[in-house]
Order: structure tokens, then C-alpha cells, then sequence
């Protein structure tokens, strides 16, 4: 029976890694992670927005995260109605933890929260969500600085360090203590990304600060940063992008290909909009048994540039990422 069952999972496994990834669902700012032989979708949505799927083409709609905003966050953010961005998913101390983003629109009004669960199958006794409320806060005229878009990173002694950030003065990187729940003391603070912004000039012109979705992976020795230079959430206007630069420190220095250091602007091109997506962005990167994928969203040229789900594999060519398949 074990024989039959390794059979039939690497059978499956063979089958995920050979065949081109379909999707269709509309997410924004999805990230993945597999417990068991399913994978999980967490993404920006009411609550947070949930997908399931055990072969990742065919994706299930499951309860989200918060049936009501939590109240921290009602009274952190005036306005807020509990629409929640960018969630990140990990597994740590024998629990998920999931951090997730509220703000103002358009503000650095913003902060970055934590949930935790012990299981992400809604059917198991011991599934649910525990908030843990704030983890970092900016605030307009204190801080040059936006705090969403988080994503926790591990360096290689095991110590925890959470990336963020978007516009302003760029992407952030702050050591978390070992509970993960807020920065560490004494605090450790880095800018490691930033493009160069002319505050005189509107927001809307490209080039113009446009950063944000920080996402560390470390692969052969490297951190690799990945990040979206331009806009996002403009539906057929929008001009996302994906770029990445790598550093043999968490901390940085973060180069490009080029070795135009992150902070002064630099990145190279991982994936940029085409005829059929309008532009892609927000990404987040699993290692999978049929190799490593890229998770991001994209807007469909051919659905009115609606937000939709992509999943890409990626090559190490010359230990620099490249979608192989997408």
C-alpha cells in the first residue's frame, strides 16, 4: 500500500511539473504556500481571500481569514472597511503566520498586522485564527515610509526579518524579535530598494518612486529581493513589473545583473506586461517538488484588464531567476 501511494504521488507530482499551469481566478497580491497536497491561496480581499487546490489549476473559494475587521485596525486606520492587502504566509513553531496589510488608500496611514493558525484546513478541530494585532505602524509626517506589503524572511542563522514597504522612501527591512510578533530591540532598521521620486511631479508619471512588494528568497547562498517597479490596480493602464537584485547579506548591499545597487534605482527585469496581460506584478516564490514557482497576479488583456491569478516556473540561469513556463 506505501509502494502504491509513492507511486501515485510522484506520479502526480511528475504530472504538476510537466504540464503548462492554467488559471483563472481573480486575485490580487497572492501568495502560496502547501500544507499536506494542498495549496493555499492567501490574497487581498475582504478579510483576505482564500483558495484551495490540490493540483493548481483547479482552485476552490474557501471562508476567508476575518469574517469582520479585526477592531485595532478599525480604530489604526480611520475608514477602514475591512478590505485587507498582501498577505504572506509561512509556517514557524509549529504554527502558520500570517501577516497582512491595512491602510488609506493612497496614504501612508498604514500597518502591518499578524495572524497565526495551526492548520489551514478548515475542516480540522484546530483550525483557527488567532489575531495578534499591530506589528508595525507608519504614520504621515512621522515616517518616509509605508507599512504594507510585508513579507518575513529568514537569514541564515534562523534570525527573522521582515521586508516591506511601497513608494515613499522605498523598501524597508526591520529584524523581528524571536515570537515574531514586533521588531526586535535593540531595532535594527535598513532601506534596502528605493527609486529615485521628484516630489514635484505627479504620481501617476512612470518612473516616479513606483516600488513596492518586496519578496526575499534565498537560493545558493544568495537573497534574492524581488520587487514591482510601476503601477499596479489600474486595470488596461496598468504597467506592473517584476524586478529582482541579490545580496549575499539579508541586510544588503541588493544588485542588479548589472550591479547597479537596489537603493540607487537598479533591478533587473524578471517579467514586464505583454499583448495578453497588460501588466504583472506583486510575486511571491514557493519551492515546489517540480521545482521553484512564481506566484503573481496579472491584468487580462482579454477580460478588460481584470486582476487574475498566473503562475510561472522558474530557471536559475547563471543563479539569476527566469520564468521557464507560464
Amino acid at each position: 500500500m506505501k509502494i502504491s501511494l509513492l507511486v501515485v504521488l510522484a506520479f502526480l507530482v511528475g504530472n504538476i511539473s510537466a504540464q503548462p499551469i492554467r488559471t483563472n481566478i481573480s486575485v490580487h497580491d497572492p501568495v502560496m504556500i502547501r500544507q499536506d497536497s494542498v495549496y493555499y491561496i492567501f490574497c487581498t480581499g475582504f478579510g483576505i481571500n482564500v483558495w484551495s487546490s490540490r493540483d493548481l489549476t483547479e482552485w476552490k473559494r474557501e471562508p476567508p481569514v476575518f469574517s469582520r475587521p479585526p477592531q485595532w485596525a478599525a480604530n489604526a486606520v480611520p475608514g477602514f472597511k475591512g478590505s485587507v492587502w498582501a498577505p504572506d504566509i509561512s509556517y514557524h513553531h509549529g504554527r502558520f503566520y500570517l501577516y497582512y496589510a491595512i491602510s488609506a488608500f493612497g496614504k501612508n496611514t498604514s500597518c502591518i498586522g499578524l495572524a497565526l493558525n495551526k492548520t489551514l484546513d478548515n475542516r480540522s478541530p484546530d483550525y483557527k485564527w488567532e489575531d495578534v494585532g499591530m506589528v508595525i505602524q507608519s504614520v504621515p509626517g512621522r515616517d518616509m515610509w509605508n507599512a504594507i506589503d510585508p513579507n518575513l524572511a529568514m537569514d541564515e542563522t534562523g534570525t527573522p526579518w521582515l521586508a516591506f514597504g511601497s513608494f515613499w522612501d522605498g523598501i524597508k527591512l526591520v529584524r523581528l524579535n524571536d515570537r515574531l510578533d514586533s521588531v526586535a530591540r535593540p531595532e535594527q532598521w535598513y532601506t534596502i530598494a528605493r527609486r529615485p521620486r521628484d516630489p514635484a511631479l505627479a504620481d501617476s508619471l512612470a518612473g516616479n518612486g513606483a516600488i513596492e512588494a518586496p519578496f526575499i528568497f534565498r537560493k545558493n547562498g544568495w537573497y534574492y529581493l524581488f520587487v514591482s517597479f510601476d503601477y499596479c490596480c489600474r486595470g488596461e493602464k496598468s504597467t506592473y513589473k517584476m524586478m529582482v537584485g541579490r545580496s549575499e547579506k539579508i541586510q544588503g548591499p541588493y544588485l542588479d545583473r548589472a550591479g547597479t545597487p537596489m537603493l540607487q534605482g537598479g533591478g533587473s527585469l524578471v517579467m514586464e506586461g505583454d499583448k495578453n496581460w497588460y501588466g504583472v506584478g506583486h510575486n511571491a516564490v514557493v519551492s515546489d517538488p517540480g521545482g521553484d514557482l512564481l506566484i503573481f497576479h496579472g491584468y487580462d488583456a482579454h477580460d478588460k484588464g481584470r486582476s487574475k491569478l498566473r503562475i510561472g516556473r522558474l530557471t536559475w540561469n547563471n543563479e539569476w531567476p527566469a520564468v521557464a513556463t507560464y
